[in-house]
């Protein structure tokens, strides 16, 4: 995986300060890195957002899921607590699962910037933990690339005994994205050009308008490190519906098409 040059780091860090190209909102960047004495509490619910038709449940518990993909380490730290009470949630399972540096997703056929690409049985950048007595899991992983249509984003789920009580995305800095897409080999010769970012992401802006899902990230020795708390109804079961547009074709069905199709996906 490769270095990154540290003064280009630290000036796409010191981006985040100007308001323009600013995505950390106060709520994230109230929130510090568990390896920084431990996630703060703070009493809100994280947004429900769609889990896409790039679910899957494997059921890997595991801490480290890039399975060798190329590109920029990442570490993401998660605490779940109860958004009511703040308390910390014991033993909840957190499942994540994110694109590789060319926006490829495991498990599923008509990937890559062609859709031609079938990563069918495939499992990479997926993967399950269970979080301790603060609430806290942590993945070792890549930095996620893009696709069409989307700004760069995690997926997250939030199961209390086997129930899904949170589906939702966390979003990344564009300063940071930006940086990691001109000058990393791995997220490069890409076909066409990024046109979608935070500002314009329509999941983003329709479930998560406060910005509660943005991360707060931070450089390390030898990877980016991002954390979230992540703030659940314990009473509730997760559905979103994706923002409307016009034009838009009817999509549950043909979602529940690609799911058939896959092995335990259901």
């Amino acid at each position: 995986m490769p270095n990154l040059p540290m003064l280009s780091r630290r000036a796409a860090f010191a981006a985040l300060s100007i308001p323009a190209a600013s995505a950390l909102t106060s709520v994230a960047r109230a929130a510090p890195l568990a390896d920084a004495g431990g996630l703060r509490d703070v009493c809100f619910l994280t947004p429900q957002s769609i889990e896409g038709p790039f679910y899957l449940d494997p059921r890997l518990v595991r801490a480290e899921i890039a399975e060798g993909r190329a590109g920029v380490p990442l570490r993401v730290d998660l605490r779940v607590i109860d958004g009511a009470t703040c308390k910390p949630s014991e033993r909840a399972r957190v499942d994540i699962w994110h694109a590789d540096a060319k926006g490829i997703y495991s498990g599923y056929e008509g990937q890559g910037d062609k859709q031609d690409l079938s990563t069918v049985g495939q499992t990479f950048l997926r993967g399950t933990q269970f979080t301790d007595s603060k609430g806290a899991v942590s993945f070792k992983t890549i930095y996620p690339g893009w696709y069409e249509g989307r700004a760069t984003h995690i997926h997250f789920k939030v199961l209390l005994k086997d129930r899904n009580v949170l589906t939702g995305q966390m979003y990344f800095p564009d300063a940071v994205n930006e940086f990691i897409y001109a000058n990393i080999p791995a997220y490069a010769d890409r076909l066409k050009p990024r046109a979608v970012v935070n500002a314009n992401d329509r999941f983003a802006n329709f479930h998560d308008p406060k910005r509660l899902s943005f991360c707060a990230i931070k450089e390390e020795r030898d990877c980016y490190a991002v954390s979230l708390v992540l703030g659940v109804d314990r009473s509730a079961v997760a559905k979103a519906d994706r923002p409307a547009r016009e034009g838009d074709a009817p999509q549950q069905p043909a979602i529940e098409r690609v799911r058939m199709l896959i092995p335990g996906s259901m």
